[in-house]
């Protein structure tokens, strides 16, 4: 529900509801033999925009279907109201929608012929200057699909730029994690390496200080021995802490991923006793969400993406699925490809299948 009330309130949705009410008003001037078949035209072609504009992406047939619905009663009402010019702004209308779903040159020969029809009912209803008329009218429609087509067009670059800066924030969170563990293990190693010698040696010295007679009484050098004891320790302790790295930072690193699109949304749960220290297996395990994330937005029409990682014996299980539903079955495109080519390299075992709810499922199965 919420997905159709967020198009209902897109701007060429209500542009499109605006003009379709505006020109209901111009009905009120025909005749009352052809008002009720236009009034019943308009209507079926209002709601034949309504369908094709709140549709989800995925109802591609519908929305074709509505489009030719909708051509056809632009050109009914032209047939049955020459003189109010009521088809020319459907066919504006008519454009804008088809620019959304039709290739540029599906667009323009479609118009064309539209167009064409156009004249001809003009020139049977002996409309002065038709060819004009028609003309005008290109031009409409014309600057309509421009508009669309660029308005989508930015809108792309807009959402492609934003999925590369996620992208990007997600790469750095893992690259920062990992200099911060290369960095604790040259602080271990330094600490290990140079001041526990250093202890070390100042131990063996104050031992062998203690087994002579004359400072063997003193107080001093047995406390020092007890503090370089307890140093040596304490800097042992402190490389062991150093050493135990709690492993990448995956959770962040997938969520940037998933912050700038809209939906699916992402449920992402990652068992505690999950430590990945390799940037490898976290930079192909952030890929495999990164490509199901896509695949549900643009395929599966999903609302919701299930991710779990967890631990399985001696394994690392990643199970992802999505709410959404598959258009005409499982096939493996290169997207999938992909992730059973990383799988793969790392060593693991994929398989495909499909959700309850009709969504991919995938269980992934990599030696931890």
């Amino acid at each position: 529900m919420w997905p159709t009330l967020n198009r209902l309130r897109e701007p060429m949705t209500l542009a499109g509801v605006f003009t379709l009410a505006a020109v209901s008003l111009g009905l009120r001037f025909l005749p009352p033999e052809v008002l009720p078949a236009a009034a019943a035209a308009l209507v079926a072609y209002a709601l034949g925009f309504l369908l094709f504009a709140l549709a989800p992406d995925t109802w591609e047939r519908q929305r074709r279907i509505a489009l030719v619905a909708m051509a056809g009663l632009a050109l009914l009402l032209a047939w049955l109201t020459p003189r109010v010019g009521t088809a020319q702004v459907l066919l504006v209308v008519w454009v804008a929608c088809a620019v959304n779903v039709l290739s540029p040159r599906g667009v323009i020969g479609a118009a064309l012929v539209l167009n064409l029809a156009f004249y001809a009912l003009m020139v049977h209803h002996e409309f002065g200057a038709p060819l004009t008329m028609t003309l005008i009218n290109i031009g409409f429609q014309a600057l309509a699909g421009l508009c669309v087509h660029y308005a989508r067009r930015s809108e792309e670059s807009r959402d492609q730029l934003a999925l590369v800066n996620a992208d990007l924030l997600a790469t750095r969170a893992l690259l920062a994690d990992s200099a911060r563990d290369a960095e604790r293990l040259r602080v271990a190693r330094e600490l290990h390496d140079v001041a526990g010698h250093k202890l070390t040696a100042m131990k063996l010295n104050l031992r062998a200080l203690a087994s002579d007679p004359v400072f063997a009484v003193r107080d001093e050098v047995r406390i020092a021995q007890q503090l370089s004891t307890e140093l040596l320790d304490d800097i042992r302790n402190v490389v062991q802490a150093l050493r135990d790295s709690r492993g990448l930072d995956l959770q962040t690193a997938i969520r940037a991923l998933a912050a700038p699109l809209p939906r699916p949304t992402l449920d992402l749960r990652i068992a505690e006793d999950i430590r990945i220290t390799d940037p490898a297996v976290a930079e192909s395990l952030l890929r495999i969400v990164q490509e199901c994330l896509t695949n549900a937005a643009r395929h599966a029409n999903a609302e919701t993406l299930m991710v779990s990682l967890s631990r399985e014996d001696a394994d690392m299980r990643l199970c992802i699925e999505d709410d959404g539903k598959l258009r005409g079955g499982l096939r493996e495109g290169n997207g999938l490809s992909g992730i059973r080519e990383r799988v793969a390299a790392l060593g693991g075992d994929l398989r495909l299948g499909t959700a309850p709810r009709g969504g991919l499922r995938l269980d992934v199965r990599l030696p931890a």
